[in-house]
């Protein structure tokens, strides 16, 4: 086992990616084609490579024109969205379990989820996303000033009585989430806004339900310029996984990566969050089965994270709004019935560890 990781790692790598990119390009072509109307994939492929290149592939039929508005407007967007989603929360969980040395970590189980969820919340019901002005600005900047206030308080609670350790870190992460979700349901309780209630509830769920193009162009600077940023820190945080006295012996001051890498990821999450509301989960069991393939070194490892990551927000949305006909279950209760029997399992099997490559 040990020798065809060793394959897989070294050589057959780059092959791995391309097949990785070629899933993903006819998962999107599929996701586009499935939903209450369905589209044969020959012509959402014609209408995706028109609408992308300007490039037209054979005669139009009659039927395709009417098929443009489903497939470029609203399942496109989505599907491009789910990808990106995906790739930031696997980036998140992988970033933060190197960071707290922790593989059980992900933006949810630390509370940073939680922390975004209400600081959406609250921009949702006194009504920042009603003003033209703030619109969905007004509560991204609620979810990330959230997301960034619970990851410092997560840090303080673990620094309470001596040095930080990753056993400390999960239960301050689990008890700033308990905290967090409670003040969401009070501020949900009291609340007289009927319609932000009915927005809330069911963003709280998670959804891809209202994305559009116009929320594209963010989320895609934000998880892009997050992905490109971490590839380059392969080695810190290869450093990370050896604990802080060989790190401070390569003079590389982990408590100062260690800050940084998680003001990113509230960022990340902070975005995301807004833009779909709370999936949870997908930060956990996404590194862990990347890991299983190539190992723990994240010059390696984050490449696969990210593209694993989107490609299984894509499948997980195409099965929340066609598993049932007529109607759409929030896709962040499809990767929590995933995800919670994993973390379960890893739970009970206690062999939650980084290993080697």
């Amino acid at each position: 086992m040990l020798k065809v990781k060793k394959i897989i790692y070294e050589r057959l790598f780059p092959l791995l990616i391309l097949g990785l990119l070629l899933f993903t390009a006819g998962s999107i072509i599929f996701s586009v084609s499935i939903g209450q109307a369905n589209i044969p994939l020959n012509e959402s492929y014609r209408i995706l490579l028109y609408k992308l290149t300007g490039i037209e592939l054979g005669k139009v039929s009659q039927s395709a024109s009417s098929y443009i508005t489903i497939v470029w407007l609203l399942r496109f967007p989505r599907a491009i969205a789910a990808f990106l989603i995906g790739m930031g929360l696997a980036l998140c969980g992988s970033i933060m379990q190197a960071s707290v040395q922790n593989p059980l970590a992900d933006p949810y189980i630390l509370g940073i989820s939680s922390g975004a969820t209400l600081g959406a919340t609250f921009a949702i019901l006194v009504g920042f996303n009603s003003i033209p002005i703030l619109s969905q600005a007004g509560v991204s900047m609620g979810a990330f000033t959230g997301a960034l206030f619970a990851s410092l308080l997560v840090l303080a609670i673990a620094n309470i009585g001596g040095r930080i350790t990753s056993s400390k870190l999960i239960l301050s992460g689990m008890v700033v989430n308990a905290m967090f979700s409670a003040f969401s349901s009070i501020i949900v309780y009291f609340s007289n806004n009927s319609q932000g209630l009915k927005n809330v509830t069911f963003w709280i769920m998670g959804s891809m339900a209202s994305v559009k193009w116009g929320e594209i162009p963010l989320l895609s600077i934000v998880v892009l310029a997050a992905a490109l940023f971490f590839f380059t820190q392969g080695r810190t945080m290869n450093t990370m996984l050896m604990g802080d006295e060989t790190a401070t012996t390569l003079g590389i001051n982990l408590g100062f990566y260690r800050k940084l890498y998680l003001t990113i990821s509230a960022l990340l999450t902070g975005i995301i969050v807004a833009q779909c509301g709370m999936i949870g989960f997908v930060g956990l069991i996404i590194p862990h089965i990347t890991r299983s393939l190539v190992g723990s070194n994240h010059k390696k490892l984050l490449p696969l994270v990210v593209l694993t990551g989107g490609l299984f927000m894509i499948w997980t949305d195409l099965i929340a709004r066609s598993m049932i006909s007529g109607t759409e279950i929030p896709v962040g209760i499809i990767t929590s019935a995933i995800g919670a029997p994993v973390f379960m399992y890893l739970l009970l099997k206690k062999n939650y560890e980084f290993g080697g490559n």
